[in-house]
């Protein structure tokens, strides 16, 4: 048996290997990952998309290198030194204060010194380190690959199947014109014979009955192949052909909710929508047959489209329940649990109407959880309200619930991480 061996030699702009720099990401992993976490720390997650210049200090780009040592004893002499003897501490030299590089801190007209190393990561890379690790728990244990499943779909028409499949007026219409076809030229030639015959008949020649007797024995035998051709052939069958398509089997639907009542303010508004906009880039990212739907709440619950979710200004009351009653109707309507893999992600300041928090707890025991695979609710306040306190009386209950807190924006993206981290994975 030969063994094949490939050798990828693209190139990457500019000539630049993609094995060289795969490599070169493998070996700074660590320095990469930083870089990206102050990223997301500093910048708007609106911009998440867009790639990262990343530095990497001069001193951790040295390779190890192997060489020679002395070795033995040796007494050497070295010649110079007017200045310290034995014991004396070698006082650090001067310079480097708020230099860049490896100069020595003051300001030179050579144009020298050593810089840290920056390049920068593509929107692809960028985006690999931040989603790395992160998948929606549950959904890969009911993978295409796992179960498969088939539709029968219609392709026209074969000329071979079961009678079930039978098409009769195609298979009727095909005999028909085989049989037009097969006796066009006898039928043309019967007329002729039959026309002649009557001529024949109106003759009186010696000839005459010897040409009649060959005429009707020639018309005898063309109705006789005419006769022979059958009224239905196999080759006539038609059948209505179906082939059989591999189709979904999990696919998935994400319910955005997030409260847009009076309580929540700007800066609490701006956390939940980071959390949704993150939410929303990973969903895109790994799966392309998901449907995400936005509902915003305050008193009354509305379905929007992306565009009013983050940036339509409202405000009034909070009823979280009535966003919960919104999702239920919309699951029911649309999404059958049977044929969908549910989410559910919820932001809010955990300031509800009081009397309202335990319908809550109600309708996502009853009601909610039972259709989903998977429930996150994130509080964008530090002070445990009551719809805080009503949730965690269903965490310590239900296995695919959680519930977390985030009250600064560099908070987001561990939240998120732990939340939608991959079982087995560290957050």
């Amino acid at each position: 048996m030969s063994l094949q061996q490939i050798i990828d030699r693209r190139l990457s702009g500019k000539n630049k290997s993609i094995g060289n720099r795969e490599r070169f990401l493998r070996r700074h992993k660590d320095q990469i990952r930083e870089a990206v976490k102050r990223a997301v720390d500093g910048r708007g997650i609106r911009d998440m998309e867009r790639g990262e210049d990343v530095k990497i200090p001069k001193k951790d780009l040295n390779e190890p290198v192997f060489g020679h040592g002395e070795g033995g004893v040796r007494e050497v002499v070295r010649p110079g030194n007017q200045e310290y003897v034995k014991g004396d501490r070698i006082a650090k030299p001067k310079g480097g204060q708020g230099g860049q590089g490896g100069g020595n801190g003051e300001a030179s007209d050579q144009g020298e010194g050593e810089d840290d190393f920056v390049f920068h990561l593509s929107k692809e890379e960028f985006m690999q380190v931040f989603f790395d690790d992160l998948a929606l728990p549950n959904l890969a244990r009911t993978t295409l690959a796992d179960t498969p499943e088939w539709k029968s779909h219609r392709a026209g028409f074969s000329s071979d199947g079961t009678p079930t499949n039978l098409h009769v007026v195609r298979s009727m219409r095909g005999a028909l014109g085989r049989r037009i076809a097969l006796g066009m030229d006898k039928r043309r030639e019967l007329h002729e014979l039959e026309a002649r015959e009557q001529e024949l008949l109106k003759e009186d020649r010696p000839e005459t009955p010897r040409l009649l007797l060959e005429t009707r024995e020639r018309i005898a035998h063309l109705k006789a192949r005419l006769d022979a051709i059958p009224f239905l052939d196999p080759i006539d069958l038609r059948f209505r052909s179906r082939v059989r398509v591999p189709v979904p089997t999990t696919r998935a639907v994400m319910f955005c909710l997030m409260d847009v009542s009076g309580s929540m303010d700007e800066s609490r508004k701006d956390l939940a929508k980071r959390f949704f906009i993150l939410l929303y880039l990973f969903l895109t990212r790994h799966y392309e047959k998901i449907d995400v739907v936005f509902i915003r709440h305050h008193t009354q619950a509305q379905e929007v489209d992306e565009q009013n979710f983050f940036h339509a200004t409202e405000t009034g009351g909070t009823v979280v329940s009535s966003a919960l009653v919104l999702m239920e109707q919309i699951i029911r309507e649309r999404y059958s649990p049977t044929e969908w893999n549910i989410y559910g992600a919820q932001a809010s300041d955990g300031d509800n109407w009081h009397h309202d928090s335990g319908r809550c707890r109600e309708l996502l025991a009853d009601k909610i959880l039972p259709l989903c695979r998977y429930f996150a609710y994130v509080q964008v306040a530090e002070p445990e309200q009551n719809l805080w306190e009503e949730y965690q009386k269903l965490q310590e209950d239900v296995g695919h619930f959680a519930m977390r807190k985030a009250v600064e924006a560099s908070q987001i993206y561990p939240v998120f991480r732990e939340l939608f981290k991959k079982e087995g994975a560290s957050a």
